[in-house]
């Protein structure tokens, strides 16, 4: 298929637009028709141990989604050899392993459970977890979803900004798992794919960080800046189109107007962490920024990680440990992190929303999903693209049965 014509996608997606995306008419559901439903929550996941460090990083260096390399498959793994030890000790830093998969359990379960009390009639709700890079995989969520008799699965990306680094590459391997494991598509999909500004979320974020605000010394409170700090991106990935710095600059914005509502008036700024590797990444940095603020005379900040909602290594150890002791280095005497979104209530109410919404709304297709990036793409993105607008006329075709 030619990316670069995508009449076949244009007409999959125009049939799943006018039948399931519009106004008028019953919303599809689940409950009503005998399906299934799963919710299955997709993150790149963390190492567990210690041992699952070294095949974590091979993994990530590996996937030309997230970073594409000279000479990859040599490059890769050497890259991901040389980073085992120092990532190792990090991780000790932090109990020895990753967070996210108890917080994206807990996320689910508190998810699900909103979901039974206020939508019963699509219940009951159950959520699977798979990761792109860890245990427990996508393959083998899959393969519990058609053990478990599921028969329609929303594929909920815990990446709220859309990036083909992160939910992109998730969506790849989730279609490479349905073609190996259920070839004649005994499931049906659905996607939710971003909600960077989602109400919910927004106010969400602005509890935690009114909590930090309020910390501060009346005499600093509005003068302290609020740097938003997001997971950098190769600047290739950013030439070719893809969206996720325009999401991430759109929630900070949607943030930053809620805290204005609620009377924050600090000023703010975004940058980028974590990156890695030998090819050139968005800035500025956060190091950079924090450091800069030190120089300024700046004596405390609120630093927030706006594109994450679980508590991991990139919060844990870089945000906490290390620029913590760059922002005393730097002057700095009230280094304050706004907390991860991980169990909080609201947030919890956030993801059961936009499940709910979406269920009601006849599981509708993102149109964003079917926008290709400006540049060049690689076959696996334009295939999986193929495969949603198929589940998307799949689904349309579904709710216009159902109705009377």
């Amino acid at each position: 298929m030619n990316p670069r014509a995508p009449s076949a996608l244009a007409g999959h997606f125009a049939a799943a637009r006018s039948a399931a995306g519009g106004s008028g008419g019953r919303a599809y559901s689940t409950h009503s028709s005998g399906r299934r439903l799963g919710i299955l929550m997709m993150n790149m996941g963390g190492p567990r141990t210690q041992d699952d460090v070294a095949p974590f990083l091979r993994n990530i260096f590996r996937d030309t989604d997230i970073i594409r390399l000279p000479a990859q498959g040599i490059l890769g793994p050497l890259i991901a050899s040389r980073r085992v030890d120092k990532v190792k000790r990090q991780y000790m830093q932090i109990g020895g392993g990753s967070p996210i998969e108890k917080w994206t359990r807990a996320q689910g379960a508190g998810m699900a459970r909103v979901l039974d009390d206020t939508s019963p009639e699509t219940g009951p709700h159950r959520y699977y977890v798979g990761f792109r890079y860890t245990a427990p995989s996508i393959f083998g969520a899959v393969e519990e979803m058609l053990r478990d008799g599921v028969d329609h699965v929303i594929a909920f990306s815990q990446y709220q900004q859309f990036s083909g680094a992160t939910t992109g590459s998730n969506l790849n391997e989730l279609y490479r798992a349905q073609s190996r494991l259920d070839p004649d598509s005994r499931l049906r999909w659905s996607f939710i794919d971003r909600w960077g500004t989602h109400p919910g979320l927004v106010s969400a974020f602005a509890d935690r960080i009114d909590d930090q605000v309020r910390r501060l010394p009346s005499e600093a409170r509005d003068m302290t800046p609020i740097l938003f700090s997001a997971h950098s991106l190769p600047l290739s990935a950013v030439d070719r189109g893809d969206p996720y710095v325009a999401e991430v600059g759109g929630t900070v914005a949607c943030v930053m107007d809620e805290l204005r509502r609620r009377g924050v008036a600090n000023p703010h700024r975004l940058t980028w962490q974590s990156a890695v590797g030998p090819v050139r990444w968005l800035g500025p940095q956060t190091e950079a920024a924090i450091k800069k603020l030190g120089a300024s005379g700046y004596k405390s900040l609120v630093v927030v990680p706006i594109a994450f909602t679980s508590d991991h290594i990139e919060t844990l150890f870089e945000l906490d440990i290390e620029y913590g002791k760059v922002a005393k280095d730097a002057g700095i005497e009230q280094y304050l992190r706004a907390e991860a979104l991980n169990d909080h209530p609201p947030f919890i109410d956030a993801l059961a929303a936009l499940v709910r919404e979406h269920i009601a709304a006849g599981f509708p297709a993102s149109a964003q999903l079917f926008l290709p990036d400006t540049g060049d793409e690689s076959a696996a993105t334009v295939q999986t693209r193929r495969w949603i607008a198929a589940q998307a006329q799949r689904v349309a075709l579904d709710k216009s049965h159902a109705k009377p």
